[in-house]
């Protein structure tokens, strides 16, 4: 037993009497170190705080936490040993889509830190060690179980016994084809915004603060961080911007107006790191009148009328006139990204559950008869926010069965390698267990049915 843990032991023991007597006398809740997992201790208020959160417990959540809260610190310990960090600017980004669901929860900052009992700098604080330490665990079990893959005849061996009844359901899905343009924009309302970003520049060059102009201006969600983007690499980048992006030097100047899918940017750069860039940037949309939202509209409703009359397929039409380039390429047939729970793309495929398509085009598949052509409709880009008229044709239905590996192998795919990574994962986990120093504190000796049996069964190191 190291001195370290030998002080974590005499810390448990002093806290165990005094401060459950001390709860006693004042009725106040006190804080005690109540577990303790290698090198760090999990506190009461690690516990409480995980169990007002509103996530759901399955059991006894003074079981059920600190043996998640345990995990999680054996995935931590590890991710030390690896090297395996996240950089505080992706965390950041986390908390403020967070913070804000929970002002708009609470209906102000003050109402939440009313209910917290908190400062909203402490909240915000707290948050991001919370949500940085999920991450970087996270990151660990994927590099744990990044090797792990299944074959076709494991996946058959798998279900071949199992009956029909048991089968996942899959539920009803859809195959679309997507003839999109986007309305013409003047020449004069694209002055306008060069000008614009043009003046935005200047007053850069004179010494205004370009985060506080982006906070001011900017038409991207990035404006909460006065435009700042994080680090990023280029291929994470559109194209255009990542070109002009790259060829910049000193962070006191401002790019040229570059033009992107997105609409048109300045950009400045913040910092380099190997690879990677730190960029700020204001982003401007050219505005979209109704007159040419119409004109558009009329467009695809000729284009809808020759293709019933055979001049030429959907298909053809797409692949020659679509603007949307992600369908344009499969002749309009519409691509699903299918993501792991990393939110990493896996695989592709042309059939979407409903939940999964645009929610314009959603809404007008479920009129269609498999073949239809739809009538043309407005859209916002789902990547590029931007308005957009469409056309669409509903290549199939598939409607919701039991899984079968000729129609929705990758389904089944995931289902097996996902229990051989948590398979691996369990393993891993027993394994550190009896190689890490771990120490109950008596109160908290529920007798409870754990996941991973044997927490702090002798509280002595087996290193």
């Amino acid at each position: 037993m190291t001195l370290k843990h030998i002080c974590y032991t005499l810390l448990l023991l002093l806290t165990v009497a005094p401060a459950t007597l001390q709860a006693q006398q004042n009725n106040n809740v006190v804080d005690e170190v109540i577990w303790v997992v290698g090198d760090d201790a999990i506190l009461k208020s690690d516990v409480e705080k995980a169990r007002t959160s509103g996530e759901r417990i399955n059991g006894n959540p003074y079981c059920v936490i600190p043996e998640m809260l345990a995990v999680q610190k054996l995935f931590l310990h590890q991710a030390v040993l690896d090297s395996i960090e996240v950089a505080d600017d992706m965390v950041n980004r986390f908390v403020d889509m967070q913070l804000q669901e929970w002002v708009m929860a609470a209906g102000s900052k003050e109402k939440l830190e009313e209910y917290r009992n908190q400062s909203y700098a402490q909240i915000r604080e707290e948050l991001f060690d919370q949500l940085k330490d999920q991450r970087v665990a996270e990151m660990m079990r994927e590099k744990l179980t990044e090797d792990i893959q299944v074959t076709p005849a494991q996946v058959r061996y798998y279900f071949k016994d199992i009956p029909t009844d048991s089968l996942p359901i899959i539920p009803l899905q859809v195959e679309v084809e997507l003839l999109a343009e986007r309305p013409r924009i003047p020449q004069e309302e694209l002055d306008r915004v060069k000008g614009q970003l043009r003046e935005y520049s200047e007053r850069v060059a004179k010494g205004e603060s370009f985060a506080t102009l982006a906070r001011l201006y900017s038409e991207d969600g990035s404006y909460r961080q006065g435009g700042e983007l994080g680090f990023m690499g280029k291929g994470e980048l559109d194209p255009a911007f990542a070109n002009v992006a790259w060829t910049l030097q000193d962070t006191k100047k401002v790019s040229k107006i570059v033009e992107s899918q997105f609409g048109f940017h300045i950009i400045q750069l913040i910092d380099k790191r190997g690879d990677k860039l730190n960029l700020r940037h204001i982003l401007l949309r050219p505005k979209v009148e109704q007159a040419d939202i119409e004109a558009a509209l009329l467009r695809l409703d000729s284009i809808s009328m020759d293709i019933k009359e055979g001049k030429f397929t959907f298909e053809d039409a797409a692949f020659t006139l679509s603007d949307d380039k992600n369908s344009k390429a499969n002749r309009g047939l519409m691509t699903n990204e299918l993501k792991d729970e990393a939110g990493r793309v896996y695989d592709h495929t042309s059939r979407f559950q409903m939940a999964e398509l645009p929610t314009e085009i959603a809404r007008v598949v479920e009129g269609l008869d498999v073949g239809e052509i739809s009538k043309p409709f407005t859209m916002v880009d789902p990547k590029t926010g931007k308005e957009m008229c469409a056309i669409v044709k509903l290549r199939s239905r598939i409607k919701a069965h039991p899984a079968t590996i000729t129609q929705d192998f990758q389904v089944l795919k995931r289902i097996v390698e996902n229990k051989e990574k948590q398979a691996f994962l369990d393993n891993w986990i027993r394994q550190k267990q009896r190689n890490t120093y771990i120490r109950i504190n008596p109160d908290w000796d529920f007798g409870c049915d754990f996941r991973y049996p044997g927490w702090g069964e002798s509280g002595k190191s087996k290193e």
